[in-house]
């Protein structure tokens, strides 16, 4: 798998779980920590493309 191809694997997953974490915004069963574990994770995604992509 080329640099670029994990690069766009890794921001495909990024934006599932920005979608995720907007639908559980909206549902209330949702809880605040699994929003936050999601949000984390989000966070360690965009980490790991900014160095990957620079």
């Amino acid at each position: 798998m080329s640099v670029a191809s994990h690069v766009e694997e890794l921001r495909k997953k990024h934006q599932n779980l920005s979608d995720a974490v907007e639908r559980a915004h909206r549902t209330p069963s949702a809880s605040d920590h699994e929003i936050t574990e999601m949000k984390r994770e989000k966070l360690r995604l965009k980490e790991q493309i900014s160095r990957l992509a620079h």
